[in-house]
């Protein structure tokens, strides 16, 4: 029988990369997010390449995070790439405790949830895989509440891989990967920010949604890879 993966911040970006990306290999495919009109655009996007379920649920509230395991099933893999970044990138003078918390209750109060209710859900040989970023090893002004809440997502990864074992837990951190997040990062400046990140990195470009899909993938399938974290970011770390 195929694999039964569920995708968290499926409807777009990276998520829907990596849902285009294992349909096509044959899985089983559920995504999840918010937005009911998000998760049908997407659905749509991926007909040409098979059927996807969908689910709208919050990950940030336990109800909905229980009733979301009770629609899946069982399941192989836990995916998250989910994240509210919205009003957090600015400097500490103006910054809004309620945007902070978003970024939190999405970025680790959300996968922390996941692992709690979908573990049981898993297979024996099932994994978990979050996604953390670059800002937490090269934090800038302006990014201080995603750079320490990504460094605390992968924290929690190293703690869940000895709680949850055998049930494999993983970390992939992209750098600067062109996604529609960035238009809330940098709005109108995100296409020049983009490029002259490009010309600083070792390999000469940005990340692509397909370049983070490969390495989720990666986490998932190898078998020997928990409490890790995949740096995925052209080498953002050495410049």
């Amino acid at each position: 029988m195929s694999e039964m993966i569920l995708i968290v911040g499926g409807s777009s970006g990276m998520g829907l990369c990596l849902a285009r990306s294992l349909i096509a290999d044959g899985a089983r495919v559920v995504i999840a997010g918010r937005s009911t009109d998000r998760l049908r655009r997407a659905a749509d996007s991926l007909a040409d390449v098979g059927d996807v379920g969908t689910i709208a649920a919050d990950i940030t509230r336990e109800d909905d995070v229980i009733r979301l395991f009770a629609e899946c099933g069982d399941l192989d893999h836990i995916v998250s790439t989910a994240a509210d970044i919205e009003g957090a990138y600015e400097l500490l003078p103006a910054l809004d405790v309620a945007a902070a918390r978003k970024v939190v209750d999405s970025k680790f109060i959300g996968p922390l949830l996941l692992a709690k209710h979908g573990a049981a859900r898993l297979a024996g040989k099932g994994s978990i895989t979050f996604t953390s970023g670059i800002a937490a090893y090269r934090p800038a002004a302006r990014g201080s509440v995603v750079a320490g809440v990504n460094g605390a997502l992968e924290s929690l990864a190293y703690a869940l891989a000895i709680e949850l074992a055998p049930i494999r837990v993983n970390v992939v951190s992209p750098g600067w990967v062109d996604t529609p997040i960035w238009k809330q990062v940098a709005g109108d400046e995100a296409s020049a920010r983009l490029n002259d990140m490009a010309k600083r990195l070792p390999v000469g470009r940005i990340g692509q949604a397909a370049d983070i899909a490969d390495g989720i993938r990666f986490l998932m399938r190898n078998g020997f890879a928990t409490g890790s974290v995949l740096h995925l970011d052209g080498g953002h770390r050495l410049v």
